[in-house]
């Protein structure tokens, strides 16, 4: 059952999130900023997203990796800048970030990663005080052969295969059903982007899970919904990561994506 809160205690869970998010400055000023330039809006934005980033069931690392990841999918601005900078402060690495963006190019499009990538590197740019960042190293050149084998294990674990399986007979069924379509997410997405070491597999899920919820891409998010429990997260974790996206995707996306997550637990369980 739901926990109730009186809305002083509401309030103390947001002004530790605003601690957090603007070190140095008093959180009560913060409020009353948004109160007054903003109204309702802006002490909603306060209590509501405030309490919700100091909720227990996801910390706080994973909470930007999941926002910063629908901000770049969304391809936001000044948000994305401001939630680059508590990532950092959360614990994400700059090189944790910047794969971030090699999912949306995946997942939302690369019209979204190239101009996220651009309020990213601003982000960064200010957080290491320098007026151009260090070059990036370019992705592994692979074959193909190289990229269907290390495709395989990704997705297994995505289909939800109980054997090894064979990469051509799995690639020749990606194929079949889907054409061309088939083939680039295997090889790229699976063989490329998922075998990356700069991501775990558990944020990487956290990432899939989180754009997919803003896509309202049911049948996806059902299925990365299980490859998330055997990345690692939790049920409880992945529920969260819907919860704290009623306010960055609206609540109408979440609650599909309740449903959906439910559903792949349920069949997982055997009951539907």
């Amino acid at each position: 059952m739901a926990k109730s809160q009186s809305y002083e205690e509401r309030h103390r869970s947001a002004r530790e999130t605003f601690i957090r998010f603007s070190p140095g400055t008093d959180p009560d000023r913060i409020a009353e900023s948004f109160a007054r330039r903003l109204g309702a809006l802006g002490s909603m934005a306060f209590d509501v997203v405030g309490a919700m980033w100091d909720r227990p069931e996801l910390n706080r690392r994973d909470r930007s990796l999941l926002v910063i990841s629908v901000l770049a999918a969304q391809a936001r601005a000044e948000e994305l800048e401001a939630h680059t900078r508590n990532g950092l402060r959360h614990g994400l690495t700059r090189t944790e970030i910047e794969e971030i963006l090699l999912h949306v190019a995946a997942y939302a499009g690369y019209p979204a990663a190239m101009s996220s990538s651009r309020r990213i590197d601003a982000a960064l740019r200010a957080h290491e005080g320098v007026e151009q960042l260090s070059d990036r190293e370019p992705h592994a050149k692979k074959s193909d052969a190289e990229r269907e084998r290390d495709a395989a294990p990704i997705f297994k674990v995505v289909s939800g295969r109980a054997d090894a399986g064979d990469p051509a007979a799995d690639l020749a069924r990606m194929e079949e059903t889907m054409g061309e379509v088939g083939v680039i997410a295997y090889r790229w997405a699976f063989g490329e982007i998922w075998s990356r070491p700069q991501l775990s597999k558990r944020d990487r899920s956290i990432v899939t899970i989180a754009i997919l919820v803003w896509l309202g891409a049911q049948p996806q998010l059902s299925v990365h919904a299980a490859a998330g429990l055997a990345h690692g997260i939790t049920r409880t974790e992945i529920e969260e990561i819907v919860n704290h996206l009623s306010l960055y995707a609206g609540i109408p996306r979440a609650v599909d994506a309740i449903r959906t997550v439910r559903e792949a637990f349920a069949r997982l369980d055997g009951k539907k």
